[in-house]
C-alpha cells in the first residue's frame, strides 16, 4: 500500500492473471471511505484487502462508495460482496445494459458469445477450453444488484474528495477514468497502461467499434488536465499524453500488420494465431481473438477490408 497523496492510497492486489496485481484506490476523508474498484472474488484477494484496509484502522464495513472503472472481472469481482455490506456501488450508465448484464445475465449473451467465435472460425475444441475458463471466471464475480448509474462528466464529492467522470469506451463500452480535479490526479483504470496496451476486444455484447472508440478516448486523455495518471495495472504514468500517443501508435502498427497477412481471405481465428503466435492458454487465447476482431472491424468499417461468409473471411478491397 502507498499514499499518493493526503487520503488517497493506492492498494496492489493480487490477481490469478498475467498482470499478477490489479491497483484499487482508496479514498479516506471527511469521515468516509470509499474504493476505486475492487478486485476479483478470490481468498487471496480478499485477505490482502482486508489486511490493507487494517493498516488504515478499516474493515470491509467502513467502505460506504465503490467506483467502478468498468465490468472486468478484475476490477468489478467484489461489487457484489461491498454492496451487500450497505455500500453505495456507482457504474457508468452504459454498462448496466452490457459488461454488467453480462455477469448479471449469464444466458442473455451466451448464445450470441458461442456464435461469434464459431463464426470467425474458432474450431469446437479452443472453443470449449474457451467455455471451461468462462465458467470458472463466473464464480469469482459477485456482481452488484442495484448499481447507481454514472453519466460522463458528472461530478461526485467523495471522501473529502472531487472526482470528475471521464466516459473513455474502447477497453470497455462503459469504462470511466476518475480525474481528480483540484490535485490534476486521474485514476485511468485501464484506459492507460503503464508497460502494455489495454486489451481492445469486441464481444457478442460490446459496441460495434471498439477500436474507433478506444482511439477517440486517447485523445480525450491526452487533453485532460492531469499531471499524473495512476493506472488499474503497474506503476503511474507521469506523462499522460506521450503515453496515449505511443498507445495509438501501437495500434496503427496493428492495423498495418493485419492488412499485411491479408494477402488472402482469412478468418479472425486465423489471423489471431498470425498476429499473436506466442503459445497461449485459453483466457489469453480468447483475448488475442477479440482483439483482432476489433482491429478487423475497424478496417472493414473504414472500408479497407471486406468480408464473406459466415463463416466469415476477411479481404483487402
Amino acid at each position: 500500500m502507498k499514499e499518493l497523496l493526503p487520503g488517497v492510497y493506492r492498494l496492489p492486489v493480487p490477481i490469478p492473471y498475467p498482470l499478477k496485481t490489479v491497483n484499487l484506490y482508496l479514498l479516506k476523508g471527511n469521515g468516509e471511505v470509499a474504493l476505486v474498484d475492487t478486485a476479483l472474488g478470490t481468498r487471496a484477494a480478499r485477505g490482502t484487502l482486508e489486511l490493507s484496509l487494517a493498516e488504515l484502522g478499516l474493515c470491509f464495513q467502513d467502505v460506504r462508495v465503490v467506483l467502478l472503472t468498468h465490468h472486468h472481472p478484475d476490477h468489478y469481482g467484489l461489487a457484489g460482496f461491498f454492496e451487500g455490506l450497505g455500500a453505495r456501488v456507482f457504474l457508468h450508465e452504459e454498462e448496466l445494459s452490457r459488461g454488467h448484464r453480462f455477469w448479471r445475465e449469464p444466458q442473455a449473451f451466451e448464445e450470441a458469445s458461442w456464435r461469434l467465435f464459431l463464426d470467425h472460425g474458432t474450431p469446437k475444441e479452443a472453443l470449449e477450453g474457451i467455455r471451461e475458463v468462462m465458467a470458472a471466471t463466473r464464480e469469482r464475480i459477485h456482481p452488484p444488484e442495484n448499481p447507481i448509474p454514472l453519466r460522463d462528466g458528472e461530478v461526485l464529492e467523495v471522501a473529502g474528495k472531487r472526482l470528475r467522470a471521464v466516459w473513455t469506451p474502447g477497453h470497455a463500452d462503459g469504462h470511466v477514468a476518475f480525474l481528480l480535479e483540484e490535485e490534476g490526479v486521474l485514476l485511468a483504470g485501464d484506459a492507460l497502461l503503464e508497460r502494455v496496451s489495454p486489451n481492445v476486444g469486441l464481444w457478442a455484447y460490446t459496441r460495434e467499434n471498439p477500436l474507433k472508440d478506444f482511439l477517440r478516448s486517447l485523445d480525450r486523455l491526452g487533453e485532460l488536465p492531469a499531471r499524473v495518471a495512476h493506472a488499474g495495472h503497474f506503476g503511474p504514468i507521469p506523462e499522460v499524453r506521450a503515453r496515449a500517443e505511443e498507445l495509438k501508435a501501437h495500434h496503427q502498427e496493428r492495423l498495418e500488420a493485419l492488412l499485411a497477412l491479408l494477402e488472402a481471405p482469412k478468418s479472425a481465428w486465423e489471423l489471431s494465431l498470425m498476429l499473436f503466435p506466442q503459445e497461449l492458454d485459453a483466457a489469453g487465447r480468447r483475448f488475442a481473438f477479440a482483439e483482432t476482431l476489433a482491429h478487423l472491424e475497424y478496417l472493414r468499417q473504414e472500408g479497407l477490408l471486406g468480408r464473406e461468409g459466415p463463416p466469415y473471411r476477411y479481404f483487402r478491397t
